[in-house]
């Protein structure tokens, strides 16, 4: 039986007809993305399937057992809720173990009553039992699962404590994935779940999923996730779903060959119809008109059903830079650099000499907050070096896009920031290029300041384009942007003919584009250069990672007297903790050893390992207490 499925569902918003036809089912252990151009309902049916909203039309079928956990794009607290935003971080992550808490309650009550020699024979044999469920549960390594999680999205542990109310929107919805991940659910429905997160965090996230043994339902522009993640793609149209088993790159070869086929079976259809058309023009009026007549009742048959309709053409931006000046072979040096705010005790991180040459691609990628659009802004001369300097090459018109948009003006509107870098444009010329950035009619007279962060980046992406920019600091192009636009995108940087300089979690586009990796380490506070792309930079980690693996052959045994008699019931009770915690000990070390070149999986399952190995050393000692009387 599948955990959902849905017949026939339709969608709408008062006059607003969202989408109608739907009909889908979710499986066990399935792993499914669901695509479709940004407006379509992605998000709607995510929530009809979740059981948050209600379908028009249709009908949703659930297995009465199911868990469903629901992660929102943005996260927003009801009245009735703003009391969770009182809770610290980890106490959000830890009512995902209410019951494994009540057990611990539960346990430590009845260590007291064991003190008690007339009620400890009772208690121990309650203890016991209930001690090997809470260990089956998982009741020992709980914490460290959530700090697991929370390592894994990129919170560090001062932030643990720190109440939801203090975190920005981006960070809650990071931390309700981190309290979704953690609760025990059959079905995860997630929409957008990578935004917010950095590439370190992404690659975690991906991991996780992956070996997650439960089904998911995910809605995201990360093109290289859904390669890794999923094996069904449901696209979604205004009139119905069509499925593609396969990942997303199996998706999109699938797809191109159904709407080739569509179109040639289309134009047939046309085709037939031209002919009819001309027999009926030809004979209606002679010796066969009978014939005439019955073959024009057929042909309006099929003009009413229109058996093959013609293909929709995608709304999706039309990007051409155009063709920009030569600028000089060595556009971008550095010497002794050190970025930060001169007012900082100490820089963000340290650069070494770097050169970038004409027709380059550089990915710069790095932690959230680690100084990568800073970095941008000390090239563009907007942030002074925190030491050393920075030397730009000839003949260079640098090109801007921001992350947040800085540098459009929210009092004018989309046509006027469009005139202001294009002053010879016509009126109707504006319109025209506004049009293929998907601003047409009364929008291009919208202020800036009301567009939504999607449409600020397309206004932001049409200026660009206009400059004729021959360097490109682009800090998060992709932001907002579905895929098909995404991958326009793509192609427009791939044929310009000048010099790249990208900030993105994308890691779609940065292996299709980048000859270069500069990569930002936090902790070491220094840039490294991979030369030779993604995959270059890629295999360079999993090389280092080797090195950080621990010998697969599991640590000796802690040396330890032997068990105690069945009279002496705490120490039996404290033998039962060493036991378990030696499994779990063994447990994390067959995880090291398949954790392949995951550096993030194995500094935490590290961590974890370390964790578990002082509570044996604090049990033994414990024993060894009971053992002296």
């Amino acid at each position: 039986m599948s955990l959902i499925t849905a017949a026939d569902l339709a969608k709408s918003y008062g006059a607003q007809d969202v989408f109608e036809g739907v009909s889908v089912a979710i499986p066990h252990q399935a792993r499914i993305a669901l695509v479709g151009p940004n407006g379509v309902g992605k998000t709607t049916l995510l929530r009809l399937l979740a059981g948050l909203e209600k379908p028009d039309g249709g009908k949703i079928q659930r297995a009465r057992w199911l868990r469903i956990g629901y992660l929102p794009q943005e996260v927003s607290y009801s009245r009735s809720h703003k009391d969770e935003l009182k809770h610290t971080l980890w106490d959000s992550c830890l009512e995902a173990f209410g019951d494994l808490r009540a057990q611990e309650a539960e346990l430590a009550r009845l260590e007291e009553v064991m003190a008690d020699p007339q009620e400890a024979e009772k208690a121990i044999a309650r203890y016991g039992t209930l001690q090997q469920a809470f260990e089956h549960a998982g009741g020992y390594t709980y914490p460290s699962r959530i700090r697991q999680v929370l390592n894994g999205l990129g919170f560090a542990p001062e932030e643990y404590n720190r109440p939801l109310k203090q975190f920005s929107g981006g960070e809650r919805t990071r931390a309700l994935l981190g309290r979704l991940l953690l609760e025990d659910t059959d079905l995860l429905i997630l929409d957008e779940p990578t935004n917010h997160l950095d590439i370190a965090a992404i690659e975690w996230l991906e991991a996780w999923l992956r070996d997650w043994p439960g089904s998911e339902v995910v809605v995201s522009h990360d093109r290289y996730l859904l390669d890794r993640l999923v094996d069904t793609v449901w696209e979604l149209y205004p009139k119905g779903v069509e499925i593609y088993r396969g990942n997303y790159s199996a998706y999109v070869q699938q797809r191109a060959e159904r709407q080739e086929y569509h179109v040639a079976q289309y134009r047939a259809q046309q085709e037939h119809i031209q002919r009819e058309q001309e027999f009926i023009r030809r004979n209606i009026a002679g010796q066969n008109t009978r014939q005439a007549q019955g073959r024009r009742t057929r042909l309006e048959r099929l003009l009413r059903e229109q058996a093959v309709a013609r293909l929709e053409k995608e709304r999706a931006v039309r990007i051409d830079f155009g063709k920009v000046d030569r600028s000089g072979d060595r556009v971008l040096e550095t010497h002794e650099l050190m970025i930060g705010y001169c007012d900082s005790n100490e820089p963000l991180f340290e650069v070494p000499d770097l050169l970038l040459t004409r027709g380059e691609c550089v990915a710069l990628i790095g932690p959230n907050g680690a100084g990568k659009t800073t970095f941008l802004k000390t090239l563009l001369g907007d942030v002074h070096p925190w030491a050393g300097e920075v030397k730009l090459g000839a003949s260079l018109q640098i090109g801007y896009f921001a992350q947040a948009h800085e540098g459009l003006n929210p009092e004018r509107t989309v046509l006027d920031e469009i005139l202001s870098v294009a002053p010879g444009f016509k009126i109707s010329q504006a319109r025209d290029w506004l049009a293929r950035f998907l601003f047409v009619g009364d929008t291009v007279d919208k202020p800036i300041e009301v567009l939504s962060g999607g449409e600020r980046g397309r206004v932001a992406l049409a200026k660009l384009a206009l400059e004729g920019a021959n360097l490109l600091l682009l800090d998060e192009p992709t932001n907002h942007l579905d895929i098909p636009s995404q991958e326009i995108l793509e192609e427009a940087l791939n044929s310009f003919p000048g010099t790249i300089l990208l900030v993105s979690h994308d890691r779609y586009l940065i292996n299709a584009l980048a000859t270069q990796v500069w990569v930002i380490t936090r902790a070491a506070r220094t840039l490294e250069v991979f030369t030779g792309g993604y995959e270059i930079y890629l295999e360079s980690r999993r090389k280092k990672t080797e090195a950080l693996k621990v010998p697969s052959k599991m640590p000796a045994r802690k040396d330890r007297p032997p068990r105690g008699s069945g009279s002496r019931g705490r120490m039996a009770v404290v033998e039962d903790r060493i036991e378990a915690l030696e499994r779990a000990l063994a447990q994390v070390t067959r995880q090291l050893e398949n954790a392949g070149d995951d550096f993030e999986k194995l500094r935490l399952l590290g961590d974890r390992y370390s964790e578990l190995e002082a509570d044996l050393e604090k049990q033994i000692s414990m024993w060894e207490r009971l053992a002296r009387g």
